[in-house]
This record gives C-alpha cells, sequence and structure tokens, in this order.
C-alpha cells in the first residue's frame, strides 16, 4: 500500500517541474539556455503544467533577467507568478496549484522573491 501511494504521490508531483538555475554555477546566459530549452522541452511533451525556477536571492541579476525573458514571451505562458505574490490572496497562484494538484509546495505563502513560476498553456 505504502508503494502505491508513493507512485500515486511521485505522478502528482511531476505537474510541477522545479528548475534550480540560482545555484548551477552557470553564467546567466547559460542558465537563460536551460531556461529556454526546459520550457520548450515541458511545453512538447505536454506532461508539466508549470516550472517553479529558482534564482537563488544573490545580486538578483538573474532574477531580473528571467522575469524580463517571461515578460518578452507574451501569449507563450498561461500566467507568469512571481514568489513574493504567490500565496493565496493571488487568484492565478490558487488557480495554478490547483491545475497542477500541488497541495504540498513549500514556497506557498513565503514572499519568496527568489523563485519564479511559470504556468505553461
Amino acid at each position: 500500500l505504502a508503494r502505491k501511494y508513493y507512485n500515486f504521490y511521485i505522478m502528482q508531483q511531476q505537474y510541477l517541474k522545479v528548475l534550480d538555475i540560482g545555484h548551477s554555477g552557470k553564467s546567466p546566459d547559460e542558465a537563460m539556455m536551460i531556461l529556454e530549452t526546459t520550457v520548450s522541452q515541458c511545453s512538447f511533451e505536454n506532461r508539466v503544467k508549470a516550472i517553479k525556477v529558482i534564482t537563488g536571492h544573490g545580486s538578483g541579476k538573474l532574477r531580473n533577467i528571467v522575469r524580463a525573458w517571461c515578460n518578452d514571451q507574451e501569449g507563450r505562458f498561461n500566467k507568469v507568478i512571481y514568489g513574493e505574490d504567490y500565496d493565496m490572496f493571488n487568484k492565478d497562484a490558487v488557480n495554478m496549484r490547483s491545475d497542477c494538484n500541488q497541495p504540498l509546495d513549500n514556497d506557498f505563502g513565503r514572499k519568496n522573491a527568489a523563485i519564479t513560476y511559470i504556468w505553461l498553456r
């Protein structure tokens, strides 16, 4: 029974992909290539509904680059939700969590600016 529950839990988790480009040691250009490749692959495979992009706290440079890139992709994503807005008062955040069957995300409500959520179409 525990194994069956574990497999179900893993299936639930696959709707939200976590991508940590902030702690990868890559340059901003390399990190953005990884992000673009991941978004394209997830969109093509149509198994992942959202990507949690961890940019790290640092200077904020990578976060700003990621968010500017997301804004430049107008119409490509359902929504882009900044970590500091990811709480129960944000209708888009609540709807994305529901779409992803993601009740267990530890960053929900933490106002974490080092994270950006990309809700795919």
